[in-house]
């Protein structure tokens, strides 16, 4: 668009609704130290009302279109996104672009009481709290390695004069994409972007650091987060790929096989053939220049032990042996069961759109992901295993009562390990 900001859509003439996004490049990576959970605390904001419309008026014009608004901050982008019938696209745009161009940062202090609440439940959940620690853990100091969600003094404290200053540099055209899925023609969007949009918030945006990562704190290194808790959540991880690499379908077999089903080798192993674990699972986040690896597992203190034994048993045996030809098969069309089933709904279609635009990240059709899928290969498996799973090599954390319970199932991984206790 003229003065910046990208416009992608995508039609879908059998369906009477839109749904409809404004990306923003805003997320915790770009936050100072000093305004950790800034870009989450605007997201919250934005609905608080803006130049043209309150708080009330917004809900009660997206209620009356029998629709659907909301909003969500990760670590590279910020989203307000919103699903309505075709025929209320020029109203939702509207009301839309308002609330994220002209924000009117009204009932800032009772929101922050809001985010706070939000901060303390989090923290009351282990089993998602774990990863935050894994990646704080692996990304120590870096930009990355911080809570999306912020701190609670932080939020507490920050000025209505910082959180306008942070708008402002970035919340602006350049650093925008309006994605849209559904009865909408690409040419109809892009007019309404050029009618709502057009100006932008008047700023000019920020330089970013996009810097790559630094090296892990410590790569083979272990933290124990001190909390009372009924089990011990338990993460084993590591550096990961980037979004941009050819190898990330590879990275999606993988993870099939090790833990994203339920035929996988850990949910077979630790759950159904022992009983030791309700959760247990592989997982995978992919950023503009890294990426995370891990695995979780959630069980009682007496068997932390043989689980963690289990877990670094099954990481050994995909770095050693390939995986067989009935298992790659069953791994790959659950692959491409996931994006064709993932696709049938307008959200996910704009999501898709969105946040791959949004993150510079190349958009493939249907047949070509399913392409690189089937040309994934038992020796690429066992490749990226060897790379990011070599149990030796892994960042353990853990969170529960007793630090001695965790030291003594480090000795499964391999390699000396000092633990770090952490305030839980």
């Amino acid at each position: 668009m003229p003065g910046g900001g990208r416009v992608v859509s995508e039609k879908l003439p059998s369906v009477r609704s839109v749904s409809l996004g404004l990306w923003i490049g805003a997320g915790s990576r770009y936050e100072q130290p000093e305004e950790s959970g800034i870009s989450h605390f605007i997201e919250h904001l934005l609905f608080k009302g803006s130049s043209r419309y309150g708080a009330t008026e917004i809900a009660q014009i997206f209620d009356s279109f029998g629709g659907e608004l909301n909003a969500a901050t990760a670590r590279e982008y910020t989203v307000v996104h919103a699903r309505f019938l075709d025929q209320h696209l020029e109203e939702a745009f509207d009301v839309i672009a308002d609330m994220v161009l002209k924000p009117a940062f009204a009932d800032i202090d009772p929101e922050r009481e809001v985010v706070v609440e939000e901060i303390a439940m989090y923290e009351d959940s282990p089993s998602e709290l774990i990863v935050d620690n894994l990646t704080q853990t692996i990304f120590g100091s870096h930009p990355l390695g911080k809570s999306v969600l912020g701190t609670s003094a932080i939020i507490s404290s920050v000025t209505p004069e910082r959180i306008s200053a942070y708008h402002q540099g970035h919340y602006t055209l350049p650093n925008m994409v309006i994605a849209a899925a559904g009865n909408v023609e690409q040419a109809q969007l892009v007019g309404l972007s050029g009618k709502h949009l057009r100006g932008g918030n008047g700023s000019q945006p920020l330089a970013r650091s996009m810097e790559p990562p630094s090296a892990p704190v410590a790569q083979s290194g272990a933290s124990f987060y001190v909390k009372e808790t009924q089990q011990y959540h338990v993460c084993f991880g590591g550096l990961g790929m980037s979004r941009h690499a050819p190898e990330r379908f590879a990275l999606s077999i993988l993870d099939t096989v090790l833990g994203g089903t339920a035929s996988s080798r850990l949910f077979q192993e630790v759950r159904e053939k022992r009983g030791l674990a309700y959760s247990v699972y592989s997982f995978s986040t992919l950023y503009s220049d890294t990426g995370l690896v891990g695995v979780y597992f959630g069980c009682r203190g007496d068997s932390v032990d043989e689980v963690s034994g289990i877990v670094a048993g099954q990481l050994r045996l995909l770095c050693e042996q390939p995986i067989g030809e009935d298992e790659l098969i069953r791994a790959k069309e659950n692959a491409k069961g996931r994006v064709v089933l993932g696709m049938e709904t307008t959200h996910s279609r704009m999501s898709r759109l969105g946040k791959l635009t949004v993150t510079g990240t190349e958009i493939l059709d249907i047949d070509e992901i399913i392409e690189k899928i089937d040309s994934v290969t038992a020796a690429d498996v066992m490749a990226l295993a060897e790379r990011y799973y070599r149990p030796e090599n892994l960042t353990a954390v853990a969170i529960g009562s007793e630090s001695a319970v965790f030291e003594k199932a480090l000795g499964a991984l391999g390699g000396g390990r000092e633990l770090l206790l952490r305030a839980g």
